[in-house]
């Protein structure tokens, strides 16, 4: 089967279109024929090896030591990607959730592989993905490109506790992230201010964005308010005064959280949730480009100038 491969540790270029044995799912797993993929920032910050923010000695090469124990010394040992969605081609013996034909989405986590034409993935949630059977109403693309986003969007407005009619401010709104998480609070009708760049403006709205602000002005301090709910989507690898302003933006009882904050336990209950409110029309996603495998070293450039709007497709 055709996969891409990190020879190493690096810019995009360290990736590699190869031939590899094509994978025997065990017991309690499935195999799954990859119908697209996605990039995403985890995937570029590993292909990079790029611990996320300003961490100082020791806690910088503490985190460096974890991931390379996780992922691999000096290369990750799996192909990467972390999203996949596709048809499933057989069964281990004791799969009980899943039959073969049945079209998935999944969120592979620390086992990665989705830049592949075929994975294996168990049917129990862990660190090491959980699968769910993909929303009727979408393409295989449009599955693997809502996964991600979606899923972390979930986590995250959880994390927070988002309750009904609440205002809302979203740092890094026309991202994976950010295009799920506000049309995900707007099922909760919340009022909500979206930061961005001004390109992305008509994006954003599109999607339900109340309010937005161009983090690139110099006057976007001023148009702050005070927020119920402040969502960092981007996290530590990209800083702006703005962005400092927006974690004290908040009224007294307000809460923000970052997608920086903690590990996220993955759950086939996210991608069942996701899943129902995509078929119930109330979150679609956002393409930004679709490039095919081979073109895998160009859709991580282009990921990599961190401007995308919504989600990079890979399609095998």
């Amino acid at each position: 089967m055709k996969a891409v491969i990190c020879t190493k540790y690096g810019p995009p270029e360290v990736l590699e279109l190869t031939e590899m044995e094509k994978p025997v799912p065990k017991s309690d797993q499935v195999l799954i024929n990859v119908k697209a993929t996605a990039v995403t920032a985890s995937d570029c910050i590993i292909r990079g090896f790029k611990m996320p923010g300003d961490h100082k000695f020791p806690l910088k090469q503490i985190m460096g030591l974890m991931m390379r124990v996780a992922i691999g010394f000096t290369k990750p040992r799996n192909p990467l990607g972390m999203v996949l969605a596709g048809e499933i081609e057989s069964v281990g013996q004791d799969v009980k959730r899943f039959k073969k034909g049945d079209q998935v989405y999944a969120f592979t986590g620390y086992s990665m592989g989705a830049y592949a034409e075929y994975a294996c993935l168990s049917e129990k949630d862990s660190t090491r993905g959980c699968l769910a059977i993909k929303p009727s109403n979408m393409s295989y693309e449009q599955a693997a490109a809502v996964t991600y986003g979606g899923v972390l969007a979930i986590h995250f407005l959880k994390k927070g506790n988002i309750q009904n009619g609440e205002s809302m401010l979203i740092y890094g709104a026309s991202g994976s992230i950010g295009t799920t998480a506000i049309q995900l609070a707007k099922c909760y009708d919340a009022q909500i201010t979206a930061v961005c760049s001004s390109k992305n403006f008509e994006l954003v709205k599109s999607l339900g964005a109340d309010k937005v602000i161009d983090y690139t002005k110099k006057d976007s301090i001023n148009m702050l308010e005070t927020y119920d709910f402040v969502l960092d989507a981007v996290g530590k690898n990209k800083s702006s005064e703005l962005k400092v302003q927006c974690k004290k933006a908040l009224k007294p009882d307000g809460r923000y959280v970052s997608v920086d904050d903690g590990n996220v336990k993955l759950s086939s209950a996210y991608l069942v949730e996701l899943r129902e409110f995509i078929e119930a029309g109330k979150v679609t996603v956002a393409i930004d480009r679709r490039y095919p495998l081979e073109e895998i070293v160009e859709a991580h450039r282009y990921v990599d100038q961190g401007h995308k709007k919504g989600n990079v497709v890979i399609t095998l």
